[in-house]
């Protein structure tokens, strides 16, 4: 009965540390989306200065044809990419925070459950499993010490036991800290 024992010990350790993996692949995964915006952000940014250069040539192309209406719509279309621009890197700069934010959120929130699981870990308390031949003031000599605290394993075990003198073997009885 004892490796039964171990195995709940195991399983609550277990579902403890799948759910902060879960939640680590979660928090994985929306940073993911925050680098792909991140990444869009960039490539748009990228077209922006394309824009700009192009916009730009296009301005010292028609001032060279002396045409003053096409330079004044090209560095009309100049100033739009230029503000086009800071927008988008404004943007970039947003989602970088706001990814950065998620993932240390999540972080704590995965320290937290594991303390909390550690936590009810320890605060369990300490069980016995029946063998042939035990009863209450043997099992508290061996594992508390003195006999005559016998009465404290049969308080924390009244659900499961109604007689003192009759307990059986397999029997998994709560022991005092």
């Amino acid at each position: 009965m004892a490796e039964k024992e171990k195995k709940e010990r195991k399983g609550l350790l277990g579902k403890a540390i799948d759910a902060v993996t879960s939640r680590d692949e979660k928090a994985a995964a929306e940073a993911a989306e925050a680098e792909a915006a991140a990444a869009q952000a960039q490539a748009a940014r990228e077209e922006a200065k394309r824009q700009i250069a192009e916009a730009r040539a296009a301005a010292v192309a028609r001032k060279a044809e002396a045409s003053a209406a096409a330079a004044e719509e090209a560095e009309k279309k100049l100033k739009e990419a230029e503000e086009k621009l800071a927008k988008l890197e404004a943007a970039a700069q947003a989602a970088a925070r706001e990814a950065e934010m998620k993932a240390k959120q999540e972080e704590a929130r995965a320290k937290l459950e594991a303390y909390q699981a550690e936590k009810a870990e320890e605060e369990k308390p300490p069980t016995y499993i029946v063998k042939g031949g035990d009863s209450l003031s043997k099992i508290a000599k061996e594992q508390l010490g003195s006999a005559a605290r016998w009465p404290e394993i049969f308080e924390l075990n009244k659900d499961q036991i109604a007689n003192p003198n009759v307990i059986r073997v397999g029997q998994e009885l709560k022991l005092p800290k």
